[in-house]
């Protein structure tokens, strides 16, 4: 830690890790100034990049993230899984429905608001298998929609998160990606090669962050426009929302993790269940519960078949576009997650940290996605295309279509206005407090000078890249990010599995140096006593008298 320390300077009132932070920031200038300057030819190299990328190395993709699955299973169920982060006194910061809530919103939040209409609708038009718009390719859009919402994106950010805690924690390195990897580079960590993984992390962190709330602003003013026609969803609008939420996110990073952060999270989860209910309710109540059951049982029964599924038969490239790209997605994202569930999970055991972060989420994924997803697909299937038009025209106006064909629509689009802005602010605020860590060597409590920094610059860049129309380009660049990642992440495999073998062989010392002086102390107790009944004088029947004096 203190060769981490050494590299923190004050650079214009900021406390940072200088070779980081200088160096990020640097990258990001040249980066978004060349893609503005050269976006049609940015845009150009980035799409053909990720059509290699998707065709060569997908079976690669496929592979690992099965095996991060598995890894994930493995560590919980297997001898590490009474490990506690933190050591065995270590009580968790949060309580259970708080750290259910902040890792949901930073996990998924804007995504599952994104895409749990459009996607299920673009796999039942043009499906991977079998014949479009019929009821078996209904089935198979909310498979493949829970293949890429379930497990296997939670793995990912699990491996990560658990990884990064645990070196954390447990052996007292600093909250960052670096410490990952102390079993292979040791104290080089601290070096130069420390730093490449560290700010390799921040760029694909903020350029996930920036496309991310440049997406989720576009939805925030195509319903703000859906609603209240008055308002216009064009450049303006969205530049307002982004410099309005970003000043509220950074409220929420100056006030940390345990006030912040925390309300605005178990605020989301309160809302986006007032939404579930409110869908369940008012929509096809059995529809969706029977469709729930089924879905989940339907994933469940194909869930090898098609988590090794790797299109090796055919020549449509379907996955690339779909499994690859979100395979690629989640592991691009899987620094700026990972920090932030590492962070808000100390004093839970191994067990208890996978499974809440595996399954809690999933099945709440898997609830939403059948709710507002397999009910869209009933509309279709019953002759109402409004919805699926919508997905055609503008993907950002499909909730807020949707929400029409119920009652209450009005007030149930203004409440999903403001779920979209919540996950927007948690969205900008837990990255900033991630790139916070990156950049200040992973200190407990960094200035608030350096966290408002790193706020503005979230948001600013977002602004930036929408004025510039850079955004798609930009995806796809996090996206590539994503192969020498899942190569990293099969390291952090191997890396994490070294780590835990040697805190269960400490653990393991430590106990038995317990009983040997338990089992020491208890022999010379009774050696004493022994000691004391023969030496005691006798009475007259032969007895020890413990109320006579020795002669």
């Amino acid at each position: 830690m203190s060769k981490v320390k050494s590299h923190i300077r004050k650079s214009f009132g900021l406390e940072v890790n200088g070779p980081v932070f200088w160096s990020s920031i640097v990258i990001l200038i040249i980066i978004i100034a060349l893609v503005l300057i050269f976006r049609k030819g940015a845009e150009t190299f980035f799409a053909a990049a990720q059509t290699a990328v998707t065709a060569n190395a997908g079976w690669l993709f496929i592979l690992s993230v099965n095996l991060f699955v598995a890894f994930c299973f493995f560590i919980a169920f297997g001898r590490f899984g009474s490990i506690r982060l933190g050591g065995k006194d270590a009580k968790p910061e949060f309580s259970t429905s708080a750290w259910f809530a902040m890792l949901f919103s930073a996990g998924m939040g804007i995504g599952l608001l994104f895409w749990s209409i459009a996607e299920p609708i673009n796999h039942f038009q043009t499906p991977p298998m079998g014949e479009p718009g019929t009821p078996a390719a209904a089935r198979q859009a909310m498979n493949f929609t829970f293949l890429h919402w379930g497990l296997h994106a939670w793995a990912i950010y699990a491996l990560v998160a658990l990884a990064l805690a645990f070196f954390t924690y447990n052996r007292q390195l600093p909250l960052t990606v670096r410490s990952a990897f102390y079993p292979f580079l040791g104290e080089r960590i601290h070096g130069i090669i420390g730093h490449v993984i560290d700010i390799l992390a921040v760029i694909a962190t903020l350029f996930g962050l920036a496309t991310s709330l440049g997406l989720g602003v576009k939805q925030v003013a195509a319903g703000l426009n859906h609603v209240f026609p008055v308002i216009a969803n064009d450049i303006t609008t969205q530049i307002i929302l982004i410099a309005v939420i970003t000043g509220i996110a950074t409220v929420s990073v100056v006030t940390g993790v345990d006030k912040g952060v925390r309300i605005l999270s178990e605020w989301n989860i309160r809302i986006a269940l007032l939404i579930l209910i409110a869908v369940l309710v008012l929509g096809p109540t059995v529809f969706i519960l029977s469709s729930y059951v089924q879905n989940t049982g339907y994933y469940l029964g194909n869930f090898l078949q098609l988590s090794f599924w790797n299109e090796a038969f055919s020549t449509n490239n379907w996955q690339g576009s779909w499994t690859v790209f979100y395979w690629a997605w989640w592991i691009s994202w899987a620094p700026f997650v990972g920090i932030f569930i590492a962070r808000v999970s100390k004093g839970r055991t191994i067990k208890e940290f996978v499974l809440g972060v595996l399954i809690a989420p999933s099945l709440l994924s898997f609830l939403w996605m059948t709710a507002f997803g397999s009910t869209a697909l009933r509309d279709i299937l019953a002759g109402n295309n409004a919805i699926a038009d919508a997905v055609a025209a503008d993907i950002s106006t499909a909730l807020f279509v949707f929400f029409e064909q119920l009652p209450f629509s009005t007030v149930l689009s203004v409440i999903g206005i403001l779920l979209i802005a919540g996950f927007f602010v948690t969205s900008s605020d837990s990255g900033s407090l991630v790139v916070v860590s990156l950049t200040s060597g992973g200190i407990p409590n960094p200035p608030v000078g350096t966290r408002v920094f790193w706020a503005l610059s979230g948001g600013a860049i977002a602004a930036v890249l929408l004025l510039g129309g850079g955004l798609q380009a930009l995806q796809t660049a996090v996206i590539i990010t994503g192969l020498p990642f899942a190569i990293i992440l099969l390291l952090m495999c191997y890396s994490l599995y070294r780590g835990l073998s040697e805190e269960l062989e400490e653990e393991l010392k430590l106990g038995q140096a317990s009983e040997r002086k338990a089992y020491q102390q208890l022999v010379a107790e009774m050696l004493a006593k022994r000691a004391q009944k023969q030496h005691a004088p006798k009475t007259a029947g032969g007895e020890s008298n413990p109320n006579k004096p020795l002669e």
